[in-house]
């Protein structure tokens, strides 16, 4: 199991160490500023960050040392003639691609970004901004559509998922030449009646996949919870217990069964239901649900745990959660107990073991 993970902060990014059965919190890299995102490349050990400076803009930060020093990389730039004169507001998703070195980024607004030389440089991808289904895109919470969820098919290179916060699932099969735009049975209910069906104005919050078996996905939308058997293209809408609102999810690496999902209450009231924070598990498809709750504060809980909030190690066993409130809490059993970790942390963006 990882005995180390990464935690995105709005006032810096912490690493955790477990030591003896106990995490530590370091003290934060880029105290102060808000932390996006994290990556760890688990190829050659590198660490990736993205820092959102408000009026200073976005910046990237590459670590060969894990994290004992930082250096600015390149940052994703819109190009002069992409469409609508945007800029950068933040880095929402950073991922590794097929090649050393490769990496992805999602940005709000919704730009899919491209390095070939560990984020020396990148490049927009000019296929999926460019679709004609943009102009029905829209902020589900930005002001801009954002792209928060890059999924890889290891099997496949070339293969990935994008999925956009409003603006559907999208799927490339040649590395980003193309895009065709899937989520077959999402409803959104925030539509008039005869749009709710529509592909490129839905709202998935986070998307995640079995990382041994890619075609099975999961999906926290905004207007409930699905689960995907044929790599994004056709979803089925689930029912878990506490409330079908939230919005992160993890997937077991190994068991395609079981996924996470973290509830609240609803989209007008964004907190835990009952002020008791809990986790829906599922081991068979979202046929049947637990309710974890042991280890977790049941009285006066008011966290939300954002998209990223939620990670899952590559044993299965092992999960890390952040909240809003600076929340941040270990299971070394899939869930089942939680411990504490005992640190006062500005509002967690994402985490990630590494």
């Amino acid at each position: 199991m990882s005995d180390r993970a990464l935690v995105s902060t709005r006032k810096g990014l912490f690493t955790l160490i477990r030591k003896n059965g106990a995490w530590a919190a370091s003290v934060p890299a880029f105290a102060g500023i808000p932390v996006t995102q994290v990556l760890h490349d688990a190829r050659d050990g590198t660490l990736y960050a993205a820092l959102k400076h408000g009026h200073f803009g976005t910046k990237l930060h590459r670590s060969d040392d894990g994290g004992a020093t930082w250096r600015e990389i390149g940052t994703p730039t819109f190009p002069q003639d992409a469409k609508d004169g945007k800029a950068l507001f933040q880095v929402w998703s950073l991922e590794t691609g097929a090649a050393p070195g490769e990496l992805w980024a999602g940005a709000i607004p919704a730009g899919l970004f491209h390095s070939t030389d560990r984020g020396d440089t990148w490049s927009l991808n000019a296929p999926l901004w460019n679709v004609p289904e943009r102009v029905n895109w829209f902020g589900g919470g930005y002001d801009d559509a954002g792209i928060h969820s890059i999924v890889s098919d290891p099997r496949t290179p070339g293969r990935m998922v994008a999925t956009i916060s409003c603006g559907g699932v999208w799927e490339t099969k040649d590395a980003g030449q193309s895009w065709t735009v899937g989520g077959e049975g999402l409803i959104a209910t925030y539509m008039p009646p005869e749009r709710q069906r529509e592909s490129a104005i839905q709202d998935p919050h986070r998307v995640a996949a079995c990382a041994t078996q890619p075609d099975a996905m999961w999906m926290q939308h905004h207007c409930g919870v699905y689960r995907s058997a044929d790599g994004g293209a056709h979803w089925t809408p689930l029912a878990p217990p506490v409330s079908a609102f939230g919005f992160a999810v993890a997937a077991h690496p190994k068991d395609a069964e079981t996924a996470w999902f973290v509830p609240a209450i609803s989209d007008e009231c964004r907190m835990a239901k009952d002020g008791q924070l809990c986790v829906n598990r599922t081991h068979d498809g979202g046929r049947s649900w637990e309710t974890l709750r042991r280890g977790l504060p049941q009285k006066d809980a008011y966290d939300l745990v954002y998209r990223h909030g939620l990670d899952v190690d590559e044993s299965g066993t092992r999960l890390i959660m952040g909240s809003t409130s600076g929340g941040l809490w270990t299971s070394d059993d899939g869930g089942e107990h939680w411990r504490t970790i005992e640190a006062r942390l500005p509002p967690v963006y994402a985490v990630r073991f590494a």
